[in-house]
């Protein structure tokens, strides 16, 4: 079974650590409304999805 001779300092380790950070998320931008939302899915704002309209968003909030 493989030891490690030496502890490993905190610098190789933050180093390791590093990469393993999360993306942040792509964000697409309505082209009727400029509004941003997630990428294939559909605009909270104006409820289009690829220039159709798929739901009815109300303005009573």
């Amino acid at each position: 079974m493989a030891v490690p001779k030496r502890k490993t300092s905190k610098m190789k380790r933050r180093q390791r650590q590093a990469s393993h950070k999360r993306a942040l998320p792509a964000i697409s931008e309505d082209k009727q409304s400029g509004g941003l939302h997630l990428p294939h899915r559909v605009c909270p704002e104006t409820g289009m999805y690829r220039g159709r309209q798929v739901l009815i968003v109300s303005d009573d909030e």
